[in-house]
């Protein structure tokens, strides 16, 4: 099972899913409608401007996503780090005739974009997939990007400095344009695997193959040499050389606007889509945005703070902390200092990251009242907090100053090992 379809079956018998037959517009109803379910599955039947539906929040829980990749929510980070170091080659690939009903010019007014926010620049595609190769090398890579939608088959990109970036990078240089696939409407862990952080040489569609157990299909495309995981929609064309419009506002993790920037340029020539399409919308600042961003870095803070101490248990970047400027480290505390070493890899390891704290195991960092508790009972500000002035931190944090620094803090919520019983929970000893 890797599409969307099967695994919107499972959750239709796990969890429940609001159905909207009421007439919306994709002109900011779409977003209220969304905003006003935050955690629930929602299918959109009738969309003024659209024969098409709307499916969103399939990724808005760790529990859906845990149940995407056949594990418990404390399982995820470790369930991630085996297929980030175990990527299956894919074997199965499939013609686009064999998925897809209908093959035509593209024309992006025929799916139904939202526009969330009325300062948006404009219809924004939100949980589309980017396929691309290395124009030397040949290695696939597949990474989620938001896209403004600029016309009828053009589309505004935001690249951010990582492997699609230096892709178009290389063509660029090459006064060569850079071929590329969009697949909207995919599987969870499909998903996931696009938003992982992987060495450059590593396909994300083989970390995603890993997550289907070696069972994953590809889609051959028509007028680019691509292959695509199996989607809902799928666009074809190509990143235009030396082009740059205006891309933005957007409203971004943090639920505040981001900045109008100079991205490239998509020019799309060709499009597919299943017989009765779902178009996934993911909702910007909500929880299918925050998960998909924040819970594949939270395997790479794992790895690195166990470079320092061995016997970290858990890592989540918390939701009240947008997954991205905040982080709970759970560790069995062995030596004092531990918890001080915990906080300056975890800050080193995810470099927006802001404010960490570090608790011991006897703390479920997925319940932000234990997180609390442990800091209300265990901080002695003057001993336990670092306090870390004129570091790199998140563009995305409103508070940073316009160099980029921000000034990082460390909470150390772990007990001392010398007076263990005096800060011992009866409730949970006794």
């Amino acid at each position: 099972m890797d599409n969307l379809r099967d695994f919107l079956t499972e959750l239709e018998n796990e969890y429940k899913v609001i159905e909207v037959d009421e007439e919306i517009s994709l002109k900011y109803q779409v977003a209220q409608i969304l905003r006003n379910n935050p955690h629930d599955v929602v299918l959109i039947n009738n969309i003024t401007e659209s024969n098409k539906k709307i499916i969103s929040g399939i990724c808005n829980s760790r529990e859906k996503i845990a149940r995407a990749l056949n594990v418990k929510v404390p399982e995820i980070s470790g369930r991630i780090i085996k297929a980030m170091e175990n990527p299956l080659p894919v074997e199965i690939y499939e013609k686009t005739s064999q998925n897809f009903q209908t093959s035509k010019k593209a024309d992006l007014k025929e799916i139904p974009i939202p526009t969330y926010y009325r300062k948006d620049a404009g219809p924004y595609i939100t949980a589309g997939v980017i396929i691309a190769k290395n124009p030397e090398t040949g290695i696939r890579n597949a990474s989620i990007h938001r896209m403004l939608v600029t016309g009828d088959n053009r589309l505004g990109v935001r690249i951010v400095p990582r492997n699609l970036y230096t892709y178009n990078q290389m063509a660029e240089e090459q006064d060569q344009p850079l071929d590329v696939a969009i697949a909207i409407g995919i599987h969870p862990a499909t998903l996931l695997a696009s938003c992982t952080s992987i060495p450059i040489s590593t396909d994300e569609l083989e970390v995603a193959n890993e997550f289907h157990q070696g069972q994953m299909k590809l889609i051959k495309c028509d007028s680019v040499d691509l292959e695509v995981p199996d989607c809902e929609i799928l666009l074809e064309g190509k990143i235009l050389p030396h082009i740059r419009e205006d891309e933005g506002p957007f409203v971004d993790l943090t639920d505040t606007y981001d900045v109008v920037r100079q991205e490239p340029v998509i020019e799309l020539k060709k499009m597919h889509y299943k017989q009765n399409p779902l178009f996934h919308a993911i909702m910007p600042a909500g929880m299918e945005h925050k998960l998909l961003q924040g819970m594949p870095q939270e395997p790479r803070i794992f790895n690195i703070v166990r470079n320092t101490v061995p016997t970290i248990k858990n890592v989540i970047l918390t939701e009240g902390g947008c997954c991205w400027l905040h982080a709970a480290v759970s560790i069995q505390k062995q030596t004092q200092g531990d918890g001080k070493n915990v906080l300056m890899a975890a800050l080193t390891a995810h470099p927006s990251l802001k404010h960490c704290v570090v608790v011991d195991d006897d703390i479920n960092v997925f319940n932000s009242a234990d997180l609390e508790y442990a800091i209300a009972t265990r901080v002695k500000g003057d001993d336990d907090v670092l306090i870390i002035p004129g570091a790199r931190g998140s563009s995305l944090d409103p508070t940073a100053t316009p160099d980029g620094t921000t000034t990082k803090i460390g909470i150390d919520a772990t007990k001392p090992l010398d007076k263990l019983d005096k800060f011992k929970r009866v409730s949970q000893s006794e």
